[in-house]
Formats: structure tokens, C-alpha cells, sequence
């Protein structure tokens, strides 16, 4: 992709995503997902393989319906009320309908099919836009909203998030894929606490990004695409895939990991408002996804699994890990200490 272009496009994706999360009145925010979608549609179909294409088709499409019921959520609550803040979204159709698009632009369950499709056309770096940058405004206008919304409504689509998110990732083979559910099991993980404490949900929405980006940073830098490239790689770098390793059962929440640290919270909170039987089907559904981190691990740095295909090994490449993947390793896996800190931010 020409330099300058390219330049454009991450320009714009900034200024939408700033535009968005910055607003106060229903147009603007509209207007800044919908420069975002422009942003990143050239991104996706940048290899121009027909599967690129299809990606960028897909998620045209449902970014569009959701803009769309978007601006028709904010619309009906205009006409009702006279209200075009963001806060003052008190009509219970308008309520329903935006619930709808922000889990369309998330990727929540059931509006999830399109995501693990689009991330597989993708590149590994676009990937990681669309897994965490592009989840940032949607997320943003959730946290805005959030008095707003039906909390029966958000507890359920959480806990079917976390199972779909755990129970479809088990069979996957390529990265992006298991990458894709991971993501729709950890939004599962943050809708549920919105209601109750929406500033624990930003934290956990924080911390997957870091999480997120180191793995995909590493897999981007071994080219790793799927299973079987990942049982190679230990001969071509095995100090980033021992890293690799640990931010993996860090982003499956294992203590004393930093990803244990959200989840942690999430369940103290959900137990103080009597949600004791909730906290542990939540927990107990995060177990799925533990498998495939853990299959994922097992691939990077145990063992070269028996196989009748002779595998050609890569060679020991000492060049030295990057700069920003060692900062966000180490962030990844050594935040847990901090936790003390937590109650007088949130």
C-alpha cells in the first residue's frame, strides 16, 4: 500500500475514533464510526485475495446496519424526548435498538457471526486494529449509555458471549480464528459488569487490548497464521515464544498473570450485588477458552506434536526481540501487583 495513502487512513481512523469518543450529541458520534469504517475498509482488502475482499464486503455491510439502527436509536429518543445527548437516552425502544448496534459493532453474541470471518480475511496487524482500536468507540458509547440500558438484557448476552466465545474457539486451527472467539469471550467478561461498575469494565477492556496486542505482535513477527506454522517457530526464536507462553495464560486469566487481575474484580463485584451464581457461571464458562490458550501454548513451546508430514524446521534467527513487544510482555504478565491500586482509581 502506498506510503501516503496508508498515512490517510490511520490519520482518519484517529480523527473517527476521536470524534466519537469526544461527543456529546448523537451526529457527531455517528458521524466518527462512520469514518472509522471508511478508515479501515481499505486496510482490510489491501492483499486484494478474493478472501480479503470478502472480509471488507462483510464488515461494510454489518458496520453499515449498525450505524445505521445507530442513528435510528438516537433519532426515535429525538423524536420522543427532544434529547440529542448522548446521556439523555431515555426511550425504552431507543434503548433496546442501541443495544443491538453497539453488540453489531462489537461482535457480542448473536450478532457475532460476522467477526471471526472478517478477522480471517485480514491481515495479523489489521487483525489487531479491528480487535482492539476499532472496538474502542462502540465500548465508549456503551460506558456513556450505560444507565440507560437493560441490565437483564446485557448480563444474558455476556454469558452466552463467554460460552459461544469459549465453546467455538475449541476447534479452530488458524490464529486469527482463535483470536476472533477469545475476543467475543472477553466482551462477555465486560458486558457483564457495565451496569455495575462501568469503570471495572474500561479496566478490563484496557488490559485485553494490552494482552491482545502483544500476542498479535508476536505472532506478526514469527508469521504465525496457524497451528501448525506455531509448532515450528520454537526453533526460530525461543525467547519470544517463551513469552509468548506466559501472555497467553495471562490473557486466559491464570494467576498471578495480569489477566487474572480483571477477572478478579469482576467476580468480587458480581458477588456484592448478589450475583453469586452468575459470577460462577461466568467463571466456570471462561474454562473453554482455557483449553484453546492452553492448546495455543502447548503448540508455541512444549512439544512438536508426532505427524506422519515431514515439517521443515526454520532457522535460530538471532535477531533481537522489538523494543515495544518486550514493554507490552512485560506489562502483559506482571501488572497483578498493582491490584491494590485498583479501588482508588475505580
Amino acid at each position: 500500500m502506498n506510503p501516503q495513502a496508508k498515512l490517510i487512513f490511520i490519520t482518519s481512523l484517529l480523527l473517527g475514533t476521536t470524534i466519537t469518543i469526544s461527543s456529546n450529541h448523537w451526529i457527531m458520534a455517528w458521524a466518527g464510526l462512520e469514518i472509522n469504517t471508511l478508515a479501515i475498509l481499505p486496510m482490510i482488502s489491501k492483499s486484494h485475495h478474493p478472501r480479503a475482499i470478502e472480509a471488507a464486503t462483510k464488515y461494510f455491510l454489518v458496520q453499515a446496519t449498525a450505524s445505521a439502527l445507530v442513528l435510528f436509536s438516537s433519532m426515535t429518543n429525538a423524536w420522543c424526548t427532544g434529547q440529542w445527548d448522548i446521556t439523555q437516552l431515555t426511550h425504552p425502544t431507543s434503548c433496546l435498538i442501541l443495544t443491538m448496534a453497539i453488540s453489531m459493532k462489537l461482535g457480542l453474541v448473536p450478532f457475532h457471526f460476522w467477526f471471526p470471518e472478517v478477522l480471517q480475511g485480514s491481515s495479523l496487524i489489521t487483525g489487531l486494529l479491528l480487535s482492539t482500536a476499532m472496538k474502542f468507540p462502540p465500548i465508549t458509547l456503551l460506558f456513556m449509555t450505560y444507565p440507560s440500558l437493560n441490565p437483564a438484557l446485557l448480563t444474558t448476552m455476556a454469558i452466552i458471549s463467554t460460552a459461544l466465545g469459549g465453546w467455538m474457539g475449541l476447534n479452530q486451527t488458524q490464529t486469527r480464528k482463535i483470536m476472533a472467539f477469545s475476543s467475543i469471550s472477553h466482551l462477555g467478561w465486560m458486558t457483564i459488569i457495565t451496569v455495575y461498575n462501568p469503570k471495572l469494565m474500561m479496566l478490563n477492556f484496557y488490559l485485553y487490548i494490552l494482552m491482545t496486542t502483544t500476542v498479535f505482535l508476536t505472532f506478526n513477527s514469527m508469521k504465525v497464521l496457524k497451528l501448525t506454522t506455531l509448532m515450528t517457530t520454537w526453533t526460530k526464536a525461543p525467547s519470544l515464544n517463551a513469552i509468548l507462553l506466559l501472555t497467553l495464560l495471562s490473557l486466559a486469566g491464570l494467576p498471578p498473570l495480569t489477566g487474572f487481575l480483571p477477572k478478579w474484580l469482576i467476580i468480587q463485584e458480581l458477588t456484592k450485588q448478589d450475583m453469586a451464581s452468575t459470577a460462577t457461571i461466568i467463571s466456570l464458562l471462561s474454562l473453554l477458552g482455557l483449553f484453546f490458550y492452553l492448546r495455543l501454548a502447548y503448540c508455541a513451546t512444549i512439544t512438536l506434536p508426532p505427524h506422519t508430514t515431514n515439517h521443515m524446521k526454520q532457522w535460530h534467527v538471532n535477531k533481537p526481540i522489538s523494543t515495544s513487544i518486550a514493554i507490552l510482555a512485560t506489562m502483559s504478565i506482571m501488572l497483578l501487583p498493582i491490584s491494590p491500586m485498583i479501588p482508588t482509581i475505580i
